[in-house]
């Protein structure tokens, strides 16, 4: 089971192309939204060291934007 965090903001075309990326692979995410929740912006700022969205976390392995070959290999699917 992948653990998968998506740190996002509702206007990001990648962010929304990555959540529609894992849900049209039928993977469960969790989304937080940074541009309001100022907890999890310092939890991603931490992660990363910069603001750019999307950030996803995947069982600790992080990718900066949609990245679809990174987060593919990731996860072993196709």
């Amino acid at each position: 089971m992948k653990n998968i965090t998506v740190y996002s903001t509702p206007t990001c075309v990648y962010c929304n192309m990555a959540k529609s990326f894992f849900k049209s692979n039928g993977l469960d995410y969790k989304d937080f939204n940074v541009a309001t929740d100022l907890e999890r912006r310092k939890e991603m700022i931490d992660k990363t060291g910069q603001m750019g969205v999307p950030v996803i976390d995947i069982n600790g392995t992080i990718v900066v934007g949609f990245d679809e070959s990174k987060i593919r290999s990731t996860l072993g699917i196709k």
